[in-house]
Order: structure tokens, then sequence, then C-alpha cells
């Protein structure tokens, strides 16, 4: 019952701290609730993924004489499709479950709570508690989907992601309420399968956190595929008391009411705080969520907070890096800070994007003086061959000093060549070194390059 350290949640940042901590010597339990892996191996990044990869075959299917092939039939089936998601997020969880074994880290199933001196008590499902010591615990309860006061999700008419990913049949017809990634990669997965789909965006734009030419160019992306964009419009309410929800818009032109099977509410994510012992050990909290220093210590000696329920990003590659960083630090290891202006961003609907560090607007707030290159796939010939034209590279540089502030990509495959600046802007790599590394042909990656060579006037394919 005594451990060096417990780690409560089992999600990216949780199971990946565990096995961190045991890798250090480190005596070890995780305590998980509901399944291994947590939302994102279970409800989100993971299974997600794979109905996204279902959408972009049946196009495939759709667009195959584009490609000289001719291809008669063919039809979405919504059941195989979520079985096959559920299918891949199964054998993910049970991929931890081996982890855990391997790396001698004892599972403890229940629900968690803190509680003075170290301790830590689990209920399982039995109404059952048992009370655990430990030296460490570190918090990593991750997140729920976020409601809206005026958008109560009752899991059948007005859902979130969770159910998003896992309904009985198909709707005819979805609005989705938010346009971050979960609200466009769920707009694009139903679209791509035959739903009429609406997105309603309180903001001026799609995708806001991203650069304002990725907005622009998803939103014609998106409209071009026959989805309905409404931006700068506010949900007020939903009548879900005849067939059909009846959603009021308010927008600038007016209030107007949209008829939809189901309304998906995609606003964002709470943290998972709540009936953790946060109060009764004291733990401090601001705004929702925990605050910790640096390396991810509470003002309560032994107790620590990662991923989503800390300031940063909400994203599972962040509470991984935190996981780690944090046990590293307990063990008394050289470690330095994480820098959150270098987290890259993805979303996965098509076209896909990719971000990392400053936008253009950002960076001009900022006080710096910036170069500017962008380099469009029209003019890529691997992009060409695909049939994937859409979208672009866009890279911001410092002027005086050739640093690499951001990258913006949209378009297909970029999550895959986002990880090329991360690397380039952690070894501070300038603009000058990006245009001479010798990138190969025909590739989607060279627009980087381009995109590079275009912010000092060197570009050769414009």
């Amino acid at each position: 019952m005594n451990y060096d350290i417990i780690v409560i949640g089992s999600g990216p940042g949780g199971y990946v701290a565990a096995i961190r901590a045991s890798q250090l010597g480190f005596k070890t339990a995780i305590v998980e609730r509901e399944s291994l892996g947590g939302i994102c191996l279970n409800w989100g990044c993971i299974p997600t993924k794979a109905l996204l990869k279902s959408a972009q075959v049946f196009e495939y299917l759709n667009h195959a004489e584009d490609y000289g092939i001719k291809v008669s039939g063919g039809e979405a089936d919504f059941s195989a499709i979520v079985k096959r998601s559920r299918g891949v997020a199964e054998g993910m969880s049970k991929g931890i479950q081996f982890l855990m074994k391997k790396n001698k880290i004892d599972v403890i199933m229940g629900t968690a709570k803190i509680a003075k001196g170290g301790k830590v008590e689990v209920k399982d499902s039995d109404g059952a508690t048992k009370t655990y010591s430990a030296k460490h615990t570190i918090l990593a309860t991750g997140a729920r989907s976020r409601e809206l006061p005026n958008l109560n999700q009752d899991g059948k008419r007005i859902i979130g992601y969770r159910q998003a990913m896992n309904l009985e049949k198909q709707p005819e017809s979805i609005v989705v309420v938010g346009s971050g990634a979960i609200g466009v990669e769920f707009a694009y997965f139903y679209n791509a399968i035959g739903t009429k789909v609406t997105v309603v965006e309180y903001l001026d734009r799609v995708v806001p956190v991203e650069d304002e030419e990725v907005s622009k160019q998803l939103e014609r992306s998106l409209k071009k595929a026959g989805i309905s964009i409404l931006t700068s419009a506010e949900v007020q309410s939903v009548d879900t008391s005849g067939k059909q929800c009846k959603v009021q818009i308010k927008t600038a032109k007016g209030t107007e009411t949209i008829e939809a099977e189901t309304v998906l509410s995609a606003v964002g994510i709470a943290p998972n705080i709540e009936g953790i012992g946060l109060e009764e050990v004291g733990v401090k909290t601001d705004k929702g969520r925990v605050l910790v220093d640096d390396f991810y210590k509470t003002n309560i000696e032994g107790v620590y907070a990662i991923g989503d329920i800390v300031k940063g990003q909400a994203l599972a590659h962040v509470a991984s890096a935190e996981g780690i960083t944090c046990v590293e630090k307990i063990k008394g290891m050289e470690v330095s800070p994480i820098d959150y202006n270098n987290i890259p961003g993805c979303t996965y609907c098509a076209p896909e994007i990719a971000s990392v560090g400053y936008t253009e607007k950002a960076a001009r707030d900022a006080g710096y003086d910036v170069k500017v290159g962008k380099f469009p796939f029209s003019a890529s010939g691997k992009a060409s061959a695909a049939g994937a034209k859409d979208g672009f590279v866009k890279v911001i540089f410092d002027a005086k000093y050739g640093e690499f502030l951001g990258a913006h990509m949209i378009g297909a495959n970029v999550t895959e060549m986002i990880g090329e600046v991360v690397v380039a802007r952690k070894l501070e790599t300038t603009g000058h070194e990006i245009i001479k590394a010798i990138h190969p042909h025909p590739t989607m990656s060279e627009a980087i390059m381009e995109a590079a060579a275009d912010a000092y006037g060197e570009v050769i394919h414009l």
C-alpha cells in the first residue's frame, strides 16, 4: 500500500508519467476510474483519427475517377465505421495494460481522492474504499466536454464529442457548435459520409487560434465540401421537443432558426478538478485549473498536477511532456521548463492544419520585425500528383537574426510535417539554414524550404 509515486489518471499524461517514474526506479502505482489510456486513447485522439480515416477512404472512393479508376457503388456503413473506431481504441487500451505490466506498475481501478499526509483514497466499483500512501502524488485527471448554460447536453439530441463518435445511427443533419479542432474534425467526418453539416462559431472566423490566413483557407475548403458555416454567430437556445432540434442562432444579420437531427457541442473542455480532494488538502486553484510551478509542483508538498488541469495547451503530447518533466524533477535530474511557445498544434480535418510558434499577427504584436514566406501546394509537384493542391505553408522569421518564429500549414499530411519546424526551432535554426538544408523532391515537406526561400526572396518554384 506504500508507493514512491501514485499517479491519478491514466491518460497520455498519467500513464507516461508512471512509466517514466518506473524507469527511474520509483515504486509506482496508477489509479484509473474507467479505462486505461484515458480520454485520448478511448474517446479522443485515437478513435477520432480512425473515424477520420474511414471518411477519407470514402472520399477517395467517391473521387476515384479523378485518379483514373472506375468504382461502381460504395456507401458508408456508419455502424461498421464506429465499430472499427471502437476496435482501434480497445486495442490501444490493451497496449497500455501491457506497458503497465512491462514496467511493473500497479494498476488500481477506482475513483481516487487525495488526503492529507500523502494519502490517496480509492473507491472501487463496489463502493469500498482503500487508502494508499505515496511520497509523491501526481494528479493527471484530464478534462471533459464543456457545457454551456444554453446548450445542456442530454447525450442523445444535444451531444458532446464522446457521443459523437459512438452514435447508434448516422444523423441526417447536424449542427456543430464551435469550430476549434474538435468541431471541425467532426464537421469534416460527418459531411464526408453524407450528413448535412452546419458549423456555428461565436468568433469571426473558424479555427480562431490559428493564423488568419489558415482560417480563411479552411473556411473556403469546408464550404467547397458542402459544409455551411456561420461565424460571428451565437446559439441562443435549442428546442428538442419536436422531431428535429430547432437551433436558434443570433447572427450579425439577425436571428435565424436551423433545424437539425442532432446538435454537437464542441465549445471546449472543462478540467476534472472536482471531487479529487483539492479543497480538503488545500491545493490552490485559479479559474478552474490547479496552480503549479515550472515543474508541476503544487503549493502542497508532495502533490503535483499535469495535463489538462493545469495552465497550458490541453493537448495529449503536452501532458506527456509535462509528466516526464515532473517525474525527472522529482528524481533530481537536471531538467528545463517546457517551452510552451514551441508546442505543435494539429487539426485532422481535410485539409489538415498544423502550426507552431507565433502567428504573423502575434509576432508583430510582440515587437518583431518579421520576414514572412508562403508556398502554396498548388505549386508543389507532389501535391499535384496526389490531387491535394489545397493549402500552403507559411513561415515567419525575425528579420534581424533569422530566428524561426513560427510556421502555419494547411494541406494534406501537414500534421506529419510540423515536427521539422519544432526541431528546427528547438535547435535555434535560422531561415537561411532551412533554405540550405536540402529537402527531398518531390515531397510535400519541401514546401517548408520553399516558403523559407520565399521569405528571403530566393524562392525558385513560384
